[in-house]
């Protein structure tokens, strides 16, 4: 039997069936096709970035922030976007994983050329996931570096003074978002966990440039183009709530591929009506450490002051009340230092011996 020819070229050998279309491409179609589609997601509309800004890439060293490092350098030299870009990783303190990765991103920061700033949990909370997990046990320990995280990047891309954080969150991820939020009963969430970009009055604007790219392509884009990333997944994950809903969405996946995006769409159909977000808690800012909240105190205080007063599990699931009052001895989140929208220069020094400085990168 002949080789099967590429449904778009129609002269070179398929070697790629894409998940998402069911296309046999080859392989110099593929990768034009997914840049293609990754670049339409930026641009359409108003466009996620606007010229001269700073970018943070939340970099991970996992394959979607590889890959989205990889396809944002090479869109920002062929499109002309006028980006000026940083590499931005979160260091949670975890043995055996997070460690092992952080040389992955080391590694490509000398590949891409870009500037890289790593920010700990361990200097900024004065806590590492370890320690954490020793504490509230593994059933619990997601919350914590979710929302230890989230903060963090925040944090991190106002000390490099950066307009924009984006993210490799891919169409499978968001899906499973959405699935978790409809479980959950937390409609208010769906129509801003599927938006491409997200900002408040008191956030960093933060997109998901892979909003619409599959998974399984990311995974075949850095095989073929044989890009440095780290593989293993987090230690802690396998007792997470989102697993089940990723169990849940691969089997709808494989009935029908198409299930993912129809789920993303179906998440941005949700509209809330005036009286449900008249309902809604109004942002403020965190009486302690100035970071956006709904209450006095934010999540992440409220959760380090748990940790810090040595509270069992059922008493940091419960939540703890909202105490201004810092106890005598337990460490407190520093302030957070806010940077204007559009900033081109930094606000307040940065320690310039916390960032690398890039290599000649290599052509890609």
């Amino acid at each position: 039997m002949p080789p099967t020819p590429c449904s778009l070229c129609h002269s070179a050998r398929a070697l790629v069936k894409r998940p998402k279309t069911g296309q046999q491409v080859c392989k110099d179609c593929f990768f034009e096709v997914f840049e293609t589609e990754v670049h339409n997601t930026i641009v359409d509309g108003a466009g996620i970035f606007k010229r001269g800004e700073r970018v943070a890439i939340g970099a991970s060293g996992g394959k979607d922030s590889t890959v989205l490092a990889h396809v944002l350098c090479l869109l920002n030299q062929r499109y002309d976007y006028g980006l000026d870009l940083f590499l931005l990783s979160i260091d949670e303190g975890i043995t055996g994983y997070r460690d092992d990765s952080l040389e992955t991103v080391k590694q490509n920061q000398v590949e891409y050329g870009l500037p890289l700033k790593i920010l700990s949990y361990e200097d900024l909370y004065g806590w590492t996931m370890d320690r954490i997990v020793a504490q509230v046990g593994k059933r619990n320990n997601c919350t914590f570096c979710g929302v230890f995280r989230r903060q963090a990047l925040d944090r991190g891309a106002a000390q490099l003074s950066v307009d924009h954080i984006v993210t490799g969150h891919n169409a499978d991820d968001i899906a499973e978002t959405v699935l978790m939020n409809i479980m959950r009963g937390d409609v208010a969430r769906l129509s801003r966990c599927t938006a491409v970009t997200t900002q408040s009055e008191d956030t960093i604007k933060r997109s998901k440039p892979f909003k619409y790219a599959y998974e399984k392509e990311i995974v075949m884009y850095a095989y073929f183009k044989k890009l440095t990333y780290f593989s293993t997944e987090c230690i802690y994950a396998p007792d997470a709530y989102r697993g089940h809903a990723r169990v849940f969405l691969k089997d709808l996946e494989a009935i029908r591929p198409s299930a993912i995006i129809d789920i993303i769409h179906s998440g941005e159909s949700f509209v809330l009506e005036q009286s449900v977000q008249k309902g809604m808690k109004a942002m403020q800012t965190c009486l302690r450490c100035g970071y956006m909240s709904s209450n006095d105190l934010c999540k992440a205080c409220a959760l380090l002051q748990g940790l810090e007063a040595g509270l069992d599990r059922s008493a940091l699931r419960q939540g703890q009340e909202n105490n201004l009052t810092v106890p005598e001895g337990h460490r407190t989140i520093p302030k957070f230092e806010r940077i204007t929208s559009g900033a081109s220069t930094p606000t307040t020094p940065i320690a310039l011996e916390s960032i690398e400085k890039p290599l000649k990168a290599i052509a890609m």
